[in-house]
């Protein structure tokens, strides 16, 4: 079946026969003319009146689906700034790493023997080599901080070139990493180096979709994280003796960021978190706060996690 054009009313009138209630009418237009339909609609779920059913739980009121719009944006902005904080201490902590053992100039630290010089790792590194000096040309000149260095001293070093580099290039820089300069990055977080890969491509995803204004709250990642000790120490829901939750949700970001944000920063994270928990929770009439925590995989006993 098609999708066809549907105006604002034709819309309303969608909504009300689904049985959501509307009692501003005027204030609904405006709100599906400014935020979308279909984005709108990426918030119903809870709201449905069976995992197979198209009509709202009785009693459903259009605030409540648009708060819960507001509460997914407003998470995304604090995930966001946290994600940006990760990613600037990344490209900080590699571009010293590999300044420190191989140059500060261009034809130094882009050798192709400075990375994982393994038979299956040749094409990616050539790859992806090839991939941040095009990223140089393309931004370069776009940055005066990049523009400066090669004005004045012909080069461009490596802790400014990575602010030019998307944060997926920085994260693939470091799977081509040889394995002495991935084991002391991962120190540096308390981490093996194989739970650091692993967390990397986890990020750059959600970077991608809060940058891109992407539905937040339901997101599930390709791939889960290992079992840690964070899954232990909350007592997370299990299911024939695996994780339910903190995996590939929502939660398995907030256990990662646990180990890359420092200790101040996390607990506001954790604190602002609870607040929007608590505006939303205010809001909500036919589903309950909890059904929403727990759908993102987090624990009644979430804010805890400051502490361990």
């Amino acid at each position: 079946m098609q999708k066809t054009f549907k105006t604002i009313d034709e819309q309303i009138q969608i909504l009300r026969d689904k049985r959501l209630i509307i009692t501003d009418e005027d204030a609904a237009k405006e709100i599906l003319l400014r935020e979308n339909y279909f984005f709108l609609s990426g918030y119903r779920h809870l709201f449905l009146d069976g995992m197979k059913s198209r009509k709202f739980k009785v009693g459903t009121d259009f605030r409540e689906i648009y708060a819960m719009f507001n509460f997914d944006r407003q998470l995304r902005y604090i995930i966001f700034k946290n994600l940006l904080i990760i990613e600037n201490n990344l490209k900080s902590i590699f571009s010293y790493q590999l300044s420190k053992n191989y140059g500060f100039k261009e034809k130094d630290y882009l050798k192709p023997s400075n990375f994982n010089t393994s038979y299956e790792k040749s094409r990616q590194v050539n790859d992806l080599l090839h991939k941040i000096k095009r990223q140089i040309r393309i931004n370069g000149a776009q940055h005066s901080a990049t523009t400066h260095y090669i004005s004045n001293y012909g080069y461009i070093p490596l802790w400014i070139v990575v602010k030019v580099l998307s944060f997926g290039i920085v994260c693939e820089l470091y799977s081509i990493m040889k394995s002495k300069d991935q084991v002391e990055i991962a120190d540096i977080y308390n981490l093996k180096v194989h739970d650091l890969l692993s967390f990397l491509p986890i990020l750059a995803n959600y970077r991608n979709l809060c940058a891109h204004e992407d539905i937040l709250y339901d997101n599930r990642t390709s791939v889960s994280i290992d079992t840690n000790k964070y899954h232990e120490l909350l007592d997370l829901p299990k299911m024939n003796g695996e994780f339910t939750s903190g995996k590939n949700d929502l939660f398995a970001l907030i256990i990662i960021m646990k180990f890359l944000l420092r200790d101040d920063e996390f607990r506001l994270l954790i604190k602002e978190i609870d607040y929007e928990k608590s505006v939303l929770g205010g809001k909500l009439k036919v589903i309950d706060i909890e059904d929403v925590m727990g759908f993102m995989g987090f624990p009644r006993n979430y804010t805890s996690l400051i502490n361990m």
